[in-house]
């Protein structure tokens, strides 16, 4: 029997919510059989009701177009983009490290932000259109769909809470554990410095863990 194709939002042009769950679940176990990373991005428009106040209903279908084919043009042709549900947009990564997908979704939010020109027929205008969004990996931050969505719609709230056009990681308590010395401020600020710098947050770690080493004379082996 050939296989159903997958269903299509006719607005965006992405996989509807169904589709893109029954994709989920594969890249999950394929993830899972070849022991490969897997990042899902949770991305919501922010303050899209505003949006749709201003602009009419065909305003606000012409901003989540936009904005999806954004997704196409920034996450690449291994992303595995869908329409979750009104203005909420996701985006699986398909053998991508989280902070892989934090640069990569920071990518989109700055073209996003930078965005000028929209479409509705023959007009063209130019709202100040922003989006949130909130990134966790397989398998650190989740072992299964189910787990890997809740934490991704937590780090997306926490998005909007400290003022929106912003992205968050999901907390993992195994990497950050009680006893740790780092603050959650510290780390929001080593995400930021790494998107920065275009380097991972382990490497930074590493240089200054080498640079405190330096500092004490321990610069040698132990036998």
């Amino acid at each position: 029997m050939e296989r159903e194709k997958p269903k299509i939002d006719t607005l965006t042009g992405l996989l509807s919510r169904r589709s893109f769950e029954e994709s989920f679940k594969v890249s999950v176990q394929n993830a899972t059989r070849r022991q490969e990373p897997l990042s899902l991005a949770y991305i919501d428009i922010d303050q899209f009701l505003t949006v749709n106040d201003s602009l009419g209903h065909l305003g606000g279908d012409a901003v989540l177009a936009g904005i999806a084919l954004l997704l196409k043009q920034h996450l690449g042709p291994e992303a595995i983009l869908g329409r979750y549900g009104g203005d909420e947009l996701v985006a699986l990564l398909p053998n991508s490290e989280r902070e892989q997908a934090f640069l990569a979704v920071e990518r989109l939010r700055a073209a996003v932000e930078s965005q000028q020109d929209y479409q509705i027929g023959e007009a063209h205008f130019s709202p100040q259109v922003t989006i949130s969004a909130g990134i966790v990996s397989f398998p650190i931050d989740g072992q299964n769909e189910v787990e890997l969505l809740r934490k991704a719609d937590q780090a997306l709230y926490r998005a909007k809470e400290v003022g929106r056009n912003t992205i968050r990681l999901a907390y993992d308590e195994r990497m950050v554990p009680k006893t740790t010395h780092y603050t959650m401020t510290q780390l929001e600020r080593l995400s930021k410095l790494a998107l920065e710098q275009g380097c991972t947050e382990a490497e930074l770690l590493r240089e200054a863990l080498d640079d405190l080493l330096k500092k004490y004379g321990v610069t040698e082996f132990a036998n």
